[in-house]
């Protein structure tokens, strides 16, 4: 049975605190494991939340400050002691490759997993797979950063009400879902006289920026928009001047962008109550809003 939800290991911007760990995200996506933004301490929320590490199948980092990579060696070390056998593919800012290699080799231990190191240097389609496609895209702040978006090819949906006018059962279904069309006798049945168009599901994931385009184009009718919201509108100021964004902007994304589940997280510690950020988002977005907490769980939407 597949599996899509997202798995938040921490909810903290860049000072964690006694309930929120510094950042990172695992998306459970059917039989891959996207890893977003591990930061201090992934590891041990990872055994807290009852995730393994063979569930990881892509890491993506946004970009380089301490919050949002400082968990890539424990991370990278766990994958060779778990024996993890499949390739884990890393998605990072170009820019910052001497950061990475750092962090990769971190202290000294026996490396036995397959790191597949995969830069990033432009927008557009960076992997593509079972899951459909990654892609990335530039955002504002003070160093390189990007958010990533991963989409769902399109597909068809079977009407068992259809099906059973045609009297079309059993292996016949599997013959006309790969060939497209199916002949009963005399008569052609065709895929679209049996099936409805289903939209591809979409998810994306933006941190630390100010409003840009990029932002609204990885938003995008997104299924789920998972995006940081480290200010409230009081302190908008200090928002821009240090590259991030308000829950009143991140909803007025979300609402624009035609977004079904906002999922606010990477909060400042100036904060205490995580309701207002709901509550300031709830004023702009009439959707679902999910403030994040770690160690909570957080399913994809039903198809639109």
């Amino acid at each position: 049975m597949s599996v899509r939800e997202l798995v938040v290991l921490g909810t903290a911007s860049q000072v964690p605190g006694r309930t929120r760990n510094h950042n990172g995200y695992l998306l459970r996506w059917d039989d891959d494991g996207f890893l977003f933004d591990p930061g201090e301490g992934t590891q041990r929320q990872m055994l807290f939340a009852g995730v393994p590490a063979s569930a990881i199948t892509r890491i993506c980092l946004s970009h380089f400050h301490g919050d949002h990579c400082l968990g890539l060696p424990g991370v990278v070390q766990r994958l060779s002691l778990d024996e993890v056998r499949h390739p884990v593919h890393a998605h990072y800012p170009a820019s910052g490759q001497e950061f990475f290699t750092r962090l990769r080799h971190a202290s000294v231990f026996h490396e036995t997993a397959s790191i597949v190191e995969e830069p990033v240097s432009r927008d557009g389609v960076i992997a593509v797979g079972e899951f459909g496609e990654l892609r990335a895209r530039h955002l504002d702040h003070p160093v390189e950063s990007f958010g990533y978006q991963l989409v769902e090819p399109g597909g068809r949906r079977m009407m068992p009400e259809l099906l059973a006018r045609f009297g079309i059962t059993g292996a016949e279904v599997g013959e006309l879902q790969r060939a497209g069309s199916l002949r009963l006798g005399n008569r052609t049945v065709t895929l679209e006289q049996v099936s409805v168009a289903r939209r591809g599901q979409r998810f994306a994931f933006v941190m630390d920026t100010r409003l840009c385009d990029g932002v609204y184009d990885l938003a995008d009718r997104a299924d789920m928009l998972v995006i940081e919201s480290t200010f409230l509108d009081d302190d908008a100021r200090l928002a821009e001047e240090y590259g991030h964004l308000t829950a009143r902007q991140a909803a007025q994304v979300a609402a624009e962008s035609k977004v079904n589940k906002l999922v606010l997280t990477h909060f400042s510690q100036r904060y205490d109550d995580p309701t207002k950020f709901y509550e300031e988002a709830r004023e702009i977005f009439g959707g679902d809003v999910v403030v994040a907490a770690d160690l909570s769980r957080v399913s994809m939407p039903r198809r639109r």
